[in-house]
């Protein structure tokens, strides 16, 4: 497993993380979500990530209980705040009140005095700006938090964050968690080039477009009953279209040429960016993770990034 700075701080992750959306606490059972994330951490993975809206809590006990037997040094892990988490009228956003009471209720279900990296998980339009990042400085100073970043935020949101921080003299965002994969690149253009000047890495979700990058989905083929497609509760309409299972298996060709799996080489592809601290893969068996982990340190040359070029652009 390679390693690398989170943004420009001095926090070294594992290109490779892992995530509990969609898995932990939900259709993936606790011993089964307990053995993947010891088979992350024997594989050299350092990075591990959960939300608290994610089964509404649930998900952060399982990998609180997970990492409890690993010295807290070891790991790297981080959690959010946003999402609606009861019925009141303040149980959800990026208030102080919201913030700060949810902070303490995520540290108390994962059983720990401080996170890592504390998340936005998204931008919350009714709140002011500085009043949530003088929240988040205070959770830094008050040692529950290391590091604070944010989750889909747009480029002008990010600068005008890191902007208010440095007038105000508040701790600044240093990581941004977006979904980017090679069938969704909308941070290419803008929040990458961005964040390189903020000094902002990302830690990018759904590397494997949700499982469409494994191959898993074929062209004129029933959807799989045990894969996520056949999740009534998630839509993959956008991306699991007839031009993108074309690509995929455009792109299996590359992947052989290369003795990569084709999710292999799509997080290598990932991995490509400079400014991709690590890329964030979810995994309901520990033999996902073992295979996933193997991108890690993978050289793709400009030629094969240019073929994929080429099968994206179609």
């Amino acid at each position: 497993m390679q390693y690398r700075q989170l943004g420009k701080t001095g926090l070294k992750v594992s290109e490779i993380s892992l995530g509990s959306w969609l898995t932990y606490g939900g259709y993936v059972e606790e011993r089964n979500a307990e053995a993947s994330i010891d088979k992350a951490y024997d594989l050299g993975i350092n990075f591990f990530d959960t939300a608290n809206v994610y089964m509404r809590g649930e998900a952060e006990k399982i990998v609180g209980k997970a990492l409890r037997k690993y010295p807290r040094s070891s790991y790297v892990l981080a959690t959010k705040v946003f999402g609606k988490m009861g019925d009141g009228p303040n149980d959800q956003g990026l208030s102080r009140k919201h913030i700060m009471e949810q902070c303490d209720a995520s540290l108390q279900r994962l059983g720990l005095d401080y996170v890592d990296v504390y998340y936005c998980h998204r931008y919350h339009a009714d709140t002011p700006l500085e009043e949530t990042l003088r929240a988040l400085d205070d959770l830094v100073r008050q040692g529950k938090v290391l590091y604070i970043g944010v989750s889909e935020w747009t480029a002008e949101q990010m600068t005008e964050a890191v902007h208010l921080a440095d007038k105000k003299l508040l701790d600044r965002i240093v990581v941004n968690q977006p979904n980017y994969s090679m069938l969704h690149r909308y941070i290419e253009k803008e929040v990458i080039p961005v964040s390189d000047k903020h000094g902002i890495g990302q830690v990018v979700f759904s590397p494997l477009a949700q499982g469409v990058l494994t191959g898993k989905y074929k062209k004129g083929e029933a959807i799989p009953e045990d894969s996520r497609a056949a999740q009534k509760n998630l839509d993959l309409s956008r991306v699991l279209t007839e031009k993108n299972l074309e690509r995929v298996e455009a792109l299996k060709a590359i992947a052989a040429n290369e003795n990569l799996s084709l999710a292999q080489l799509a997080i290598a592809w990932i991995l490509r960016q400079d400014n991709v601290s690590s890329a964030l893969i979810g995994a309901s068996k520990p033999e996902q993770i073992e295979e996933n982990a193997k991108a890690s340190g993978v050289k793709l040359s400009q030629e094969t990034i240019a073929k994929v070029e080429d099968i994206l652009n179609q």
